[in-house]
């Protein structure tokens, strides 16, 4: 099939294997000649040539708008490849590492680890030990020796930062995420470079601790929004904190985005469900987990794993706009 399509035949098995970064006109070739030869994939024999049948994938906050993106991307891939995918939720167990010794137990080639578990060292001892594979998912310190699936996400903050700059936004706050996650650290520094190069000193109490979660959002938009001189734009470092910032304005009588500008990052389920939809920034959590679970197959071949670093995109929805002082400025001047 690689020689009828004219190319290597690695690009004919991503091609086969869905794999995401494959150049359009490549993508069509291939499809082409498995066409017209009637190429049909063999997944037991896949299994085989890998090595690798299992493959665990560990969640640890059920209540993620990015889970059902981040299950679905590797349940398809893992589908297409015919691998198994064994699921395994961390918050069922002691402690993360019990969750892990548990996809040992039963009998995974390879992990996929999540963050905040992508950046332990002892947890990718414990696989290390174990003689079992690790794929480090949304990592934000990814490591040239460890398969990786990654986005720039200090790129993602900056670009953020950088819209509501553009606008005429100088009173910004930022709602972190868990301090645990390298993602939540890269993209708060994100934040305060952008706002240093801004010439703009970012205020102690305009950044909140959210954790990544609705609730801890919810009570760091009550936080923010008390302060006598509130912010007239609120960064949150994922989309369900943007959402219970939104809530709480909404439930101080604010109107979004006339008083109070909004933006998250990820662009999750949520962010077109919420009123009005979020201006985030695009992280494609389900062609990330495809890609994943490839490098997971990819380790059990020789010179396989690797690392993808998946693009993000700004999306800007009706959440952010100009503040008032630069609307009523502009009103003034236009009556003159």
């Amino acid at each position: 099939m690689a020689r009828h399509a004219g190319v290597s035949s690695m690009t004919a098995s991503r091609v086969v294997n869905h794999h995401p970064h494959v150049r359009p006109a490549v993508r069509a070739k291939v499809e082409e000649a498995i066409k017209a030869l009637g190429y049909r994939p063999n997944p037991q024999a896949r299994a085989t040539r890998t090595g690798i049948s299992q493959i665990g994938m560990i969640y640890s906050n059920a209540s993620s708008s990015n889970l059902s993106n981040y299950l679905m991307g590797a349940f398809r891939q893992a589908s297409i490849s015919g691998c198994q995918l064994l699921i395994e939720p961390s918050q069922v167990h002691p402690s993360p590492a019990d969750a892990v010794r548990k996809l040992i137990e039963v009998g995974a080639g390879v992990v996929i680890l999540p963050p905040p578990l992508c950046d332990d060292p002892a947890i990718r001892a414990l696989l290390e030990e174990a003689g079992v594979g690790a794929v480090r998912f949304a990592t934000a310190w990814p490591q040239p020796d460890t398969p990786a699936v990654f986005i720039d996400d200090f790129e993602g903050a900056r670009l953020m930062t950088r819209h509501l700059l553009d606008l005429g936004h100088v009173d910004i706050a930022f709602v972190r995420g868990d301090p645990e996650h390298s993602t939540a650290q890269r993209r708060e520094q994100g934040f305060r470079d952008t706002m240093a190069a801004a010439g703009l000193a970012v205020r102690d109490d305009h950044v909140a601790d959210g954790g990544f979660s609705y609730r801890g959002g919810l009570e760091a938009a009550r936080r923010l929004l008390d302060l006598t001189q509130r912010p007239t734009a609120i960064f949150a470092a994922n989309d369900d904190m943007a959402a219970a910032v939104s809530a709480v304005a909404h439930g101080l009588g604010l109107a979004i985005p006339a008083d109070l500008s909004i933006a998250g990052f990820d662009d999750t389920p949520v962010a077109t469900t919420m009123w009005p939809e979020l201006t985030t920034i695009r992280q494609p959590i389900a062609d990330m987990a495809a890609s994943a679970v490839l490098l997971a197959l990819g380790m059990g071949r020789a010179g396989g794993g690797g690392q993808v670093q998946a693009e993000l995109t700004l999306i800007q929805r009706a959440s952010t706009s100009t503040p008032p002082a630069v609307r009523g400025s502009t009103t003034s001047a236009a009556t003159l």
